[in-house]
């Protein structure tokens, strides 16, 4: 190999260790940076600013309009601890996207357009204490067992939200969560959420603005406080019976009754035949003597 050829290799490093440098030492555009802190909060920006420094321990995005976080340029931020991306553009993509993160202890997601969170959202924040993503009108739906990686978490916020139901054990699996928003959300008080409202009765969880964490549906539970409509819960889940219910308990009825009847007419007809075969024998074995 020649001299040339050898050294174009080596200029290719040298001149991506020269971008690694400089991001370490520059600024994003209509950003403030301080010692490992950037801050890009109001600056209307639209895109992930991508300059910045790879030691950053805390980064703020708030209030912009920021619809997308780029994978690869956040996986440069290892010793990220701290990221707000409050009051932005956010939706749907969003699974995979904190790959290598596993440092980050505080996320704020609140404020956004969110629609869901699953398996593969926030998986790789094995560090999360701190999890807002309240004022998301959009987030229907958050996976069973969404933060089965997140046994840290402490904190979490899903108030004022589109949620209608949550999985019991989506938060009663977390051993350090202490504090958890639920407030002004149209929760459907069904017998499937008998279980979560049990739980939130029992556990020593802080429900921040419980006044407002009440049923919307059914009607006649709307209103009520989510903890203490657990014995109406109970009452109508658990002993009350439905038209349905009486008919399939009449049907079940008029089944055995005529099961008993079949088998008690079939037992008389083997009686008497029993009987009369029994008569003729003894018919036959005297005309014999």
């Amino acid at each position: 190999m020649s001299l040339a050829g050898a050294s174009q290799p080596l200029s290719l490093m040298f001149l991506w260790g020269m971008v690694l440098a400089s991001r370490n030492i520059s600024c994003p555009s209509r950003c403030s940076c301080q010692y490992l802190e950037v801050n890009c909060t109001g600056q209307q920006l639209q895109e992930f600013p991508v300059t910045i420094p790879l030691d950053t321990r805390q980064l703020i995005l708030a209030t912009n309009k920021i619809s997308y976080l780029p994978a690869v340029e956040l996986s440069f931020l290892t010793d990220l601890v701290y990221l707000d991306c409050r009051e932005n553009h956010l939706g749907d993509h969003l699974d995979f996207i904190f790959i290598g993160m596993a440092k980050l202890v505080y996320l704020d997601l609140s404020f956004n357009n969110l629609t869901q969170v699953t398996l593969s959202t926030f998986s790789q924040l094995v560090s999360l204490v701190v999890l807002k993503m309240s004022d998301n009108p959009s987030l229907v739906q958050i996976e069973k067992d969404a933060f089965a990686n997140n046994t840290w978490l402490r904190h979490l916020d899903v108030s004022r939200t589109g949620l209608l139901f949550l999985d019991t054990s989506t938060v009663r699996d977390l051993p350090h969560l202490r504090f958890l928003g639920l407030s002004d959300n149209l929760w459907h008080c069904n017998c499937s959420f008998l279980d979560f409202t049990t739980w939130m009765t029992k556990t020593n969880v802080h429900f921040p603005d419980a006044e407002n964490i009440t049923c919307y549906v059914p009607e006649g539970l709307r209103g009520l406080k989510m903890p203490t409509v657990q014995a109406q819960l109970r009452a109508n889940c658990l002993t009350q019976l439905h038209e349905q219910d009486y008919i399939f308990l009449c049907l079940i009825g008029f089944c055995i009754f005529s099961a008993g009847t079949v088998v008690a007419w079939l037992a008389g007809i083997c009686a008497v035949i029993y009987e009369v075969h029994t008569a003729k024998g003894e018919d036959e074995e005297e005309e014999e003597e």
